[in-house]
């Protein structure tokens, strides 16, 4: 039997200093060489505070509830403007032939009527006042009602901005987690790699049978794919990490 083995190489990624996709400096031209098997990825990553600032920053839902917060504000200016509703002014424009009647009541004569038809314009305004009692009394209720509000607002802002730190801290130490097991994989699979060359040989020469060459062969093949799964994941939690901060960190994702 002859099994092809897949040639051992190293197992390498080429890091580049993380920098936010929108800042490019001379500083981005500085590469380090990150080595999976012996560094560890925090040392490559932003510090832990600068990615949960940018990770609030980047919440949509964080926005949402700010917005939350100005509308609230402007009902509560809606609400203390309302009184000038209940004032006004009205003014009355017309225009036609209109049948004037005078008295002439002059001392010394009898009263007598005067009538005459014109056409004119006329013209007359007023102002007005309107409180209803109810509105008077329930003003500064409806005031301290908006206030309360703008305050649920803030809280639902900082509740938000907690969630989505605590999201943040887990996916950092996931994949911090992650680049741990994976470290763990890849070595135990060169192991697996070399012992495999190994087993082929002494099949091939009659030392060990076919059902113990089987056996690992199947142990090797199983930490292939144990490795397969880390390198997955570990990538799986780099993006994830990258999706919720709202930056590209230029980490090249070839592992080989």
């Amino acid at each position: 039997m002859n099994i092809k083995i897949k040639k051992v190489g190293i197992i390498s990624i080429v890091l580049m200093n993380f920098l936010c996709c929108n800042n490019f400096t001379s500083a981005q031209e500085d590469r380090r060489r990150f080595n999976p098997l012996e560094d560890q990825i925090a040392d490559f990553l932003p510090s832990l505070s600068e990615l949960l600032d940018s990770a609030v920053i980047n919440d949509p839902y964080v926005d949402f509830r700010q917005y939350a917060t100005e509308i609230n504000k402007k009902n509560l200016i809606s609400t203390k403007r309302n009184w000038s509703r209940t004032l006004g002014v009205q003014a009355d424009f017309r225009y036609g032939t209109f049948d004037n009647y005078s008295i002439n009541d002059a001392a010394g004569s009898n009263p007598s009527v005067l009538y005459a038809t014109r056409t004119e314009f006329k013209f007359g305004y007023a102002a007005y006042i309107n409180f209803p009692l109810y509105e008077l009394y329930n003003r500064h209720n409806l005031i301290e009602l908006n206030k309360i509000e703008i305050e649920q607002a803030r809280s639902m802002v900082k509740v938000q901005q907690n969630q989505r730190r605590e999201t943040l801290i887990r996916q950092y130490n996931d994949l911090i987690l992650a680049h741990e097991l994976f470290k763990i994989k890849a070595k135990y699979l060169e192991t697996s790699r070399i012992n495999l060359q190994m087993v082929e040989k002494e099949f091939v020469n009659g030392v060990i049978s076919v059902t113990e060459f089987a056996r690992l062969s199947e142990i090797a093949s199983r930490t292939e794919a144990d490795y397969v799964s880390a390198k997955s994941n570990m990538l799986t939690a780099f993006m994830l990490l990258e999706e919720t901060v709202g930056m590209k960190f230029n980490i090249s994702k070839d592992i080989r």
